[in-house]
């Protein structure tokens, strides 16, 4: 695959990444709103990153996001307009920052070359348009955690082959390498005392959430990206299996494979409700000194995550960067307001849910130099449209092939012998209480549902008449 000269001179270091969870509340982002906010996690001056990875949970309402397809198109389509814009936002903060003598000389653009849903939790992956072509192959995988393993809660990955190499290799060096990137967007179950139930649902992430190597095909461009088709990645093919020796099937977990899971893992800091006392006494507000038992640290240390972590009952050999931010959930939105700034506001909580660090991002850090390199990790603002924050992780990765480097990335548990009949019934289950809900809570769906209905009834008294003619 043709890469050009810049991306090979900077392939010879490091892969910026920039990966956001955000639980869109069944409710479409408002571009203009959200864009602004959306690179909050990089530093000043820094340049927009190489690959943008959004990881959404209840994107869509559950009708349109069991039926699939068309149905979530305006959502999708939403998100693409929040990264043109963000870029524009960027483009003008970096030349601000640098002066008119060291702007960009032209204008960030991605190119986006994957978005998938499995149910109501959805993956989009954004590619900066000068390096897109360095994509060598992408492989989707999905695993329900809902009701009948259905997605209403679940989980949808993507593993992709980024090819780099040296613009001069040296003698006996191949031209072009690759390493690989594993994504996970996840959405766990709910409620405070459904502690276990979490723990269990990332075993069937391992379990079932698997990768499966498609027939070897020559890579063929799509050619400029069809915005409308978010079903059909952007790279129709695949080039030679990067491993040939590679096992058929592979879960999360690979020895040659970075890892990254983000989303609303919905981890809380109590197994109880808040009681009207804690409500006033224990609930975070904004407060820079830490010794104000308000400050948001002192919940921080009830985190059922950072417990479970620790005691190796979940998220096994993953770790995230230093949390230094309030927590992300459960809010009470201003509707008023659009967008809600901490300077701007008390802490304004939902008085049922102990507010809680359930947007998470967490990565494989193994010892040695091929590892992730995190740079900021932090909340986005308050969106009138949500009642959690996004959170955002700015981080890099080496170029290098990990085949040896993380070979005891062992995954916790085996795969399940069962995960494709599995999902093949969910997924039966999904098309049906889909376009239950769709007749039933939709506009569009009440009205073809009275047409149906009209229609049957006309049909009815037409054959009568004739009948009894």
């Amino acid at each position: 695959m043709a890469q050009s000269d810049s991306a090979l001179a900077s392939a010879s270091f490091d892969l910026s990444l920039y990966i956001l969870t955000f639980n869109c509340a069944r409710t479409p982002v408002q571009p203009d709103v959200f864009a602004p906010y959306l690179f909050s996690a990089l530093s000043p001056g820094q340049r927009a990153p190489e690959l943008l990875v959004l990881c959404l949970q209840e994107v869509a309402p559950i009708a349109y996001a069991f039926l699939g397809g068309s149905f979530l198109t305006p959502y999708f389509d939403a998100f693409r307009a929040v990264v043109k814009l963000a870029c524009k936002h960027l483009d003008a903060r970096t030349d601000g920052d640098t002066g008119p003598d060291t702007a960009t000389a032209t204008a960030t653009s991605y190119v986006n070359v994957l978005s998938r849903n499995l149910g109501l939790t959805a993956i989009m992956i954004f590619a900066r348009a000068d390096i897109a072509d360095n994509i060598a192959w992408i492989h989707t995988a999905g695993v329900g955690l809902g009701v009948s393993d259905m997605g209403n809660k679940g989980a949808i990955g993507a593993r992709l082959g980024y090819r780099y190499g040296s613009a001069s290799p040296s003698p006996g060096e191949a031209d072009d390498k690759e390493v690989q990137m594993t994504f996970v967007a996840a959405h766990l179950a709910a409620m405070e005392d459904a502690l276990e139930q979490r723990n269990a649902d990332y075993k069937n992430i391992v379990q079932r959430l698997v990768f499966v190597p498609e027939t070897t095909t020559s890579t063929q461009r799509a050619g400029p990206r069809d915005e409308q088709a978010e079903d059909a990645p952007l790279l129709q093919g695949q080039l030679d299996p990067p491993l040939r020796n590679a096992p058929p099937e592979t879960g999360i977990y690979s020895a040659y494979s970075h890892l990254f899971i983000a989303g609303d893992l919905n981890y809380r800091t109590s197994l109880l409700q808040p009681s009207p006392q804690d409500v006033e006494e224990r609930f975070p507000q904004p407060t820079s000194d830490e010794n104000d038992p308000k400050h948001f640290h002192h919940l921080l240390a009830e985190d059922q995550l950072t417990q479970q972590v620790k005691a190796g009952n979940t998220l096994h050999g993953l770790t995230e960067a230093t949390i230094d931010f309030p927590p992300t959930y459960k809010y009470d939105p201003d509707s008023s307001k659009a967008v809600t700034l901490d300077r701007e506001q008390h802490w304004t909580w939902a008085r049922h849910r102990w507010p809680s660090w359930c947007d998470r991002i967490f990565f494989w850090k193994p010892d040695g130099d091929v590892k992730v390199n995190p740079l900021r990790y932090t909340c986005l603002p308050l969106f009138a449209t949500s009642d959690h924050r996004p959170v955002a992780l700015a981080a890099t990765a080496p170029l290098k092939a990990v085949t040896d480097a993380i070979k005891d990335q062992n995954a916790p548990y085996p795969i399940d012998p069962e995960w494709r009949s599995r999902r093949a019934t969910a997924r039966k289950k999904e098309l049906v209480v889909g376009l239950l809900a769709y007749l039933s809570l939709t506009r569009e769906g009440n009205g073809l549902l009275v047409a149906i209905t009209i229609g049957t009834l006309g049909g009815w008294l037409v054959i009568r008449s004739l009948l009894m003619a």
